[in-house]
């Protein structure tokens, strides 16, 4: 949720002008004390928290009337209810937004034992609010504790997921989503399908329509009723962000000086960053970025369905896969290995075989690895005998770095596709990565176990970028 505060930082640079940018960063609450940076690794990483709060950024509480525009209900914690590391390299020229599922099971920092992501800022500021209580302190100085005990334990757990340095911290609550919206005009979004979801609020046609922003919260907090679960609520704020992103940068939409001061009131009330951000030298950064160079992923998964032993639902992640693909798409490369990035390929996977869904737990395994895909089906071509690698030439390297990856199976050349466009063909002998003979053997741990004990395949996202004509429909 945190995703229109990033946009509104945009508009700032292509919308204001910087005689606003003062007022604007002035109004919005600080804090310190957060163990932030120190890596010096050529770019800014902020960790970006949409907080499921039932307060502002004041910690002040929302009016019954917010709370039902909300579907906050009047639940006590505190959740994360949305986590997005963002890295902008220091010429300021792209960016990249990496979403971890809010169900992620981790280890806690401190504890010694593992948890969902989500709960690690409730639990730790608890603990610290009992501990403090214990020593008899109360009060706002004991809350304000807690709750940098929350926020630090949160940006360990972070880092240590993903292999990134966290340099700043933002945090935006509900109802932060919601005036940040309304405040830019609302946003354009598609649906493949209708929906009415009533836990979420969630009820909307298919296609093409602007949202409101109680509208907008009802679309990305949707979690029941979705194929893909979290990961498509996932998708769903990715859309909305790159929309935003795209919106700012193609129009200059707050030159209205009353959109303006709506603006500043909805940051204001319900934005918290790190102290030590400037953030007038940090938009200066993003004065040449294009929506082109404005992409979105989400870490891999190794079970979407997974579960603790205590039968606990949660996602199930491996860490050392989860940092060797966010190096890949942050762009943290190795330099001079002379062997092709996975993540320059995108291959099609067709099951030619006759084992259901192979082509799904293949290119689910293709994506742990690095790679990217593209269509996903049955094979429609005619019988195939054995599996292979399709290219318009066998001397093509990314063609070769596929058939590599699953197993060493042989490249075929294939007249009329175009150079560095892989099509893998799986036919009954295939027994590579996403394979149940390749499980059986995968020690990298992209291949899931649900409670069954059998591999729970998670289908890929969709690319997304915030160059994209028109909004992207999605489920």
């Amino acid at each position: 949720m945190l995703a229109v505060a990033a946009a509104a930082i945009v508009f700032i640079v292509t919308g204001f002008g910087w005689h606003s940018v003062d007022g604007l960063v002035s109004g919005i609450q600080r804090i310190g004390n957060l163990g932030l940076g120190g890596a010096g690794d050529g770019a800014t990483d902020i960790l970006m928290v949409g907080i499921d709060s039932r307060t502002d950024a004041r910690g002040n509480p929302l009016s019954d009337d917010e709370r039902a525009m909300l579907h906050a209900g009047d639940e006590s914690g505190t959740n994360t209810d949305t986590l997005v590391l963002v890295r902008v390299p220091n010429d300021g020229r792209s960016a990249t937004a990496v979403s971890i599922p809010r169900d992620s099971y981790v280890d806690i920092p401190g504890s010694g034992g593992k948890g969902k992501i989500n709960s690690v800022y409730g639990n730790a500021s608890q603990a610290s609010r009992d501990k403090l209580a214990g020593q008899g302190k109360t009060g706002a100085d004991a809350e304000r504790q807690a709750t940098e005990a929350g926020r630090q334990a949160l940006i360990k757990s972070v880092a240590n997921l993903t292999g990134i340095t966290v340099d700043h911290y933002a945090e935006v609550s509900l109802l932060g989503f919601v005036l940040l919206t309304d405040a830019v005009g609302g946003v354009d979004v598609c649906l493949n399908d209708a929906v009415d979801e009533p836990l979420s609020g969630a009820e909307f046609p298919a296609g093409e329509q602007r949202l409101s922003g109680p509208e907008a919260l009802s679309f990305v907090r949707q979690r029941h009723d979705l194929p893909r679960g979290d990961l498509d609520r996932i998708v769903r704020q990715q859309v909305f962000m790159a929309g935003l992103v795209q919106q700012a940068l193609s129009a200059r939409m707050l030159a209205d000086p009353g959109k303006l001061r709506q603006l500043s009131d909805a940051v204001g009330r319900t934005i918290v960053l790190d102290e030590d951000w400037d953030v007038v030298q940090f938009l200066q950064q993003l004065r040449d970025l294009s929506g082109g160079r404005v992409k979105f992923e989400t870490i891999p998964v190794q079970d979407l369905n997974g579960t603790t032993a205590d039968g606990e639902s949660v996602v199930k992640v491996d860490p050392s896969t989860v940092r060797s693909q966010v190096a890949r798409m942050v762009d943290d490369k190795p330099k001079g290995s002379g062997a092709v990035d996975p993540s320059t390929v995108t291959a099609d996977v067709f099951n030619a075989g006759g084992t259901p869904g192979m082509a799904g737990q293949v290119a689910q395994a293709l994506v742990g690895k690095g790679f990217r895909t593209g269509t996903v089906d049955n094979w429609i071509g005619g019988p195939v005998q054995s599996s292979r690698v399709l290219a318009g030439d066998t001397s093509d390297e990314k063609a070769k770095a596929v058939a590599q990856a699953l197993g060493g199976l042989p490249v075929r050349a294939e007249a009329g596709l175009p150079e560095g466009a892989p099509r893998v063909v799986l036919a009954g002998d295939y027994s590579g990565p996403g394979s149940a003979a390749g499980s059986l053997f995968d020690m990298s741990g992209s291949a899931g176990t649900g409670s069954s004990g059998t591999a729970t395949p998670v289908p890929p996202a969709p690319p997304i970028t915030a160059g994209q004509n028109g909004p992207k429909c999605v489920n």
